[in-house]
């Protein structure tokens, strides 16, 4: 009897009070019901994980400054947002753009040209916010003290820097190759009449002060921003290195983001980081040390189609294509 119930358990599956009852005659007890009729436990919903704004910026200075910054605007944003914000550095200025571009980050601090680049490849990114001193931004051109360079009153006069050793900044910089290489063709300076037959290009605006005040290079080319901030820490000696000519202003920096955050982040959400970031001030404590290291007392709004002479510049030059 016993094997036969052990061979036929499916039999018993429309037979319930009965098979209790064989469940006796078997000498097994009464077969429990409740397990067989009770409901299947429901499953517990999953909490949606909340998106995270990731914020990148350009290198355009030493790591060790960016890493002061950006966390702080991290915090800050977060602070404003009620959102997590994490800062991803990159390697290089290319690196930026192409994180952009897939979409490994949502908000960066882009140069003229590699916002104008990054814009370009991404459709539907927004200009968010630029530095009160980026509508009209301008470029020093610097001078080793051992060179024999003087101040010069005029761009005509940029063509002294022929058959000298001479360095840009980043090669996507706006302020550091672009716009001076922009004003040297004006001057009738082309990039294969620096000794050697072409420039340097030092990766920053840092480097670039500190490779011409070593006399690495007779010359060379910084951000104004920089270059101040450089004179004013003492990281610029004026007994090594002297600034030569001041460019005229053209736009430059500004806070580029994804156009699809309100979709991920919910309605509105990218007016609020506009706002947020418009509102910083020097009377709050930790906004005050932001503004500080960007070397802004606040930040504007921005225009987009201002950006069409750094592009058309991009162009003319080849990077934008």
């Amino acid at each position: 009897m016993l094997n036969r119930f052990r061979l036929r358990p499916l039999r018993c599956l429309g037979l319930l009070p009965r098979c209790a009852a064989l469940g006796a005659v078997a000498g097994l007890g009464p077969l429990p019901l409740a397990p067989l009729l009770a409901p299947a436990p429901a499953r517990a919903e999953q909490p949606k994980e909340q998106p995270e704004l990731r914020l990148g910026a350009i290198p355009d200075q030493k790591p060790e400054k960016l890493n002061r910054l950006y966390p702080l605007v991290a915090k800050q944003l977060g602070q404003q947002l009620g959102v997590k914000v994490t800062y991803v550095p990159v390697v290089d200025y290319a690196a930026a753009v192409g994180a952009f571009r897939t979409g490994n980050l949502d908000l960066v601090w882009f140069g003229g040209l590699t916002g104008v680049q990054a814009r370009l490849q991404k459709p539907g990114a927004k200009v968010i916010a630029q530095r009160d001193i980026d509508v009209s931004f301008h470029s020093i051109f610097i001078a080793s003290t051992r060179s024999g360079l003087k101040p010069i009153s005029n761009q005509k006069q940029l063509a002294e820097l022929k058959g000298k050793r001479f360095t840009f900044g980043s090669e996507s910089s706006t302020s550091g190759r672009l716009m001076p290489q922009y004003f040297l063709a004006q001057a009738g300076v082309k990039l294969a009449d620096f000794a050697g037959g072409a420039p340097g290009f030092s990766g920053s605006h840092d480097t670039t002060i500190a490779l011409v005040s070593s006399g690495a290079y007779d010359a060379g080319v910084v951000n104004e921003q920089v270059w101040r901030t450089s004179l004013h820490d003492g990281k610029a000696n004026r007994a090594k290195v002297i600034p030569i000519w001041k460019s005229p202003g053209y736009p430059d920096y500004h806070w580029v983001a994804q156009g699809d955050l309100d979709a991920r982040f919910g309605k509105g959400f990218t007016a609020k980081l506009q706002r947020a970031i418009l509102s910083w001030r020097p009377s709050d404590p930790e906004q005050k040390q932001i503004l500080a290291l960007f070397g802004a007392q606040q930040f504007t709004a921005a225009d987009a189609a201002a950006y069409g002479r750094i592009e058309q510049v991009g162009r003319q030059i080849g990077k934008i294509r």
